[in-house]
């Protein structure tokens, strides 16, 4: 099976998933190291499917009516587009060489997509589908690019950098850049939009941002090689994944203090968390697996075996 081909044949299923109901949700992860797209049912926590590409799914995101699926593919340097109704691809766009991290922004309206070798992001509209628009950005080697809550402004991450990149979406261009350590990675902001939270690998920190006045606030010590980062939905809590350590961190955003610790798998990467807050997902990329844990209690429920050196997680519920 070529690359393109088995990739349709993914999404058509991913797409078929997506559109059956279900009595939970479905966690989406894709394994870099074996082309393939694990499906994981919420409410039991097995993989009830794995699809083999021949590509190198990464980023995903799906709009709040999840009627559009939006998936990077590196092998072929493009954005898909799934119609979920439809059951269909409803188009490829050609974003760049090695495509990464992919968001949408909450009004439903841009997907952003990270472009590596670019050193760009490029924001695709989802009403035509098409690329609206691509910013250069200085700092080196995008991997995230996240929307702030209210859609004016996307967090560029550069992982070969030390800078976090602003960019002012109306404006179509980049228009600050924050200095923090090496090998920013993770960003998530709290709901209200005020903070937002960065984590830097090689400094072992996560740094604490004013998202309003483009700041940077402080910084809270995080473990060895800290790079994923996922908000809680009620804005209480944000999660630091440390690859080194092979756990994962809870920080209390009233405080911006750790207040717990839990062991994960080895190298946990980008994580998902479901739309109530109660269940995080975490892809463990050297470990194969995605843990799953409680966060009312913080504490491990189950741990799934997935594909080879998982990218991350994508929960649709």
């Amino acid at each position: 099976m070529d690359i393109r081909t088995g990739t349709t044949v993914m999404l058509f299923l991913l797409a078929a998933m997506l559109a059956a109901p279900a009595s939970a949700g479905v966690a989406l992860v894709s394994n870099e190291g074996s082309g393939s797209l694990s499906l994981i049912d919420t409410a039991s926590d097995t993989v009830i499917g794995e699809i083999k590409t021949g590509g190198k799914p990464r980023g995903a995101a799906v709009n709040a009516a999840r009627k559009f699926a939006y998936v990077s593919e590196q092998s072929s340097n493009g954005l898909l587009i799934i119609d979920v109704e439809k059951r269909s691809v409803v188009r490829e766009v050609d974003l760049g060489e090695s495509p990464e991290g992919v968001y949408i922004s909450r009004d439903g309206s841009l997907v952003s997509a990270a472009v590596e070798l670019d050193n760009s992001v490029v924001f695709v509209d989802t009403a035509s589908g098409a690329v609206a628009f691509r910013v250069k950005i200085r700092a080196e080697n995008p991997e995230h690019a996240v929307f702030s809550p209210d859609g004016r402004f996307v967090y560029v991450s550069a992982e070969e950098d030390d800078k976090v990149e602003i960019i002012d979406v109306a404006a179509r261009k980049s228009i600050a850049q924050l200095t923090l350590a090496m090998r920013p990675r993770g960003i998530a902001f709290t709901p209200d939009g005020a903070k937002a939270y960065v984590a830097c690998e090689r400094a072992d920190t996560v740094f604490v941002l004013d998202a309003r006045e483009h700041k940077v606030l402080r910084s809270i010590k995080a473990g060895l090689r800290s790079n994923g980062l996922t908000m809680n939905p009620d804005g209480k809590h944000v999660y630091v994944s440390n690859g080194g350590d092979g756990n994962v961190m809870v920080i209390d955003t009233a405080r911006d203090e750790v207040t717990a610790t839990i062991p994960v798998g080895q190298r946990p990467w980008n994580m998902s968390i479901t739309r109530d807050g109660k269940k995080l997902y975490v892809a463990n990329g050297r470990s194969n697996s995605v843990t799953v844990i409680d966060t009312l209690k913080n504490a491990v429920i189950t741990t799934v075996p997935v594909g080879q050196a998982p990218w991350g997680v994508q929960v649709l519920d």
